[in-house]
């Protein structure tokens, strides 16, 4: 199982307990080798990997799996979610469960998401209060067309740039911020050379644990049973792992000296009304329509 983020990171510490889990229930019958900081490729090389079973699972944002399966811009579409509480409503729901297997017929399955959070800006020399303070700064984005969309809705420009060389570009001036959830904004120590971090809170863009379904159709139905309830017990443990993270990350990038600010969400929400109903008539925009009435 391959994901690209550091060891410390509440979501590697998921899959670890779920590698464990799934010894202990089958009784070493099944195996997982959890293969961390991108040592098997980008998300998106996992992703095609998967896709012809050289690989079994890995972990990705949602954000790059829209370049597979269509209904996926939904989560990478700003302010989609109400509150934290909606969020989960929406991805234990039906709507949810419909997404895990929309990519079946791309021979990816989704058994179950990890929260990551909400993603704000946070940048390198320049406070960002409103949508104007974004003005002419280039911002990295995940390699997604909706994210890229979205920053320039809101001002900026959206500058895909793959996670594992973003703190030097950072560093070095090649984008002027980037945007992120706490968890990770602290454990990849962006906040060494990003001194303002901007809580708005655009995005809540889920990690999703996707199975080669190859690999999937290739498990007796006992031990899809087994690995099913096994990434069930992960998702709970996760959660609760996560929101700790989140509020030991904040306090620590205040300590290094970030200013974090909780601006007036509002202007940031006026400034993409258009680009969400954009997708009118997209397969998206229709899931889009069953979130809010949820």
């Amino acid at each position: 199982m391959a994901h690209s983020l550091d060891i410390n990171h509440p979501v590697h510490q998921a899959m670890v307990f779920m590698a464990n889990r799934l010894g202990e229930v089958s009784d070493d019958a099944m195996r997982l080798d959890i293969y961390p900081g991108g040592q098997l490729g980008s998300e998106r090389e996992s992703i095609e990997l998967l896709q012809i079973g050289s690989l079994a699972m890995t972990k990705v944002s949602s954000s790059p799996l829209e370049g597979f399966v269509p209904e996926m811009k939904v989560f990478s579409m700003p302010y989609v979610f109400r509150d934290h509480e909606h969020y989960w409503d929406v991805l234990n729901s039906d709507i949810g469960k419909e997404l895990l297997l929309s990519g079946e017929k791309v021979r990816l399955r989704g058994l179950g998401y990890f929260d990551a959070g909400s993603r704000s800006y946070y940048t390198v020399d320049k406070q960002v209060l409103s949508p104007e303070d974004l003005q002419g700064m280039k911002v990295r984005v995940q390699n997604s067309q909706t994210s890229v969309r979205m920053v320039r809705a809101m001002g900026g420009s959206g500058t895909p740039i793959s996670w594992g060389e973003l703190y030097t570009a950072l560093q070095q001036g090649v984008v002027d911020g980037a945007e992120n959830n706490p968890p990770s904004f602290y454990s990849s120590k962006h906040y060494e050379v990003s001194k303002f971090y901007t809580l708005n809170e655009h995005t809540s863009v889920p990690d999703i644990v996707l199975i080669s379904s190859y690999v999937w159709n290739s498990l007796s139905e006992q031990e899809q049973i087994w690995l099913q309830s096994v990434m069930d017990e992960a998702v709970e443990y996760q959660r609760a792992l996560w929101l700790k993270a989140s509020d030991e990350a904040l306090v620590a990038v205040e300590a290094a000296g970030v200013t974090v600010v909780r601006p007036n969400k509002t202007p940031f929400m006026d400034a993409v009304i258009d680009m969400q109903e954009s997708y009118s008539g997209t397969p998206a925009y229709e899931i889009l329509k069953r979130i809010r009435e949820l």
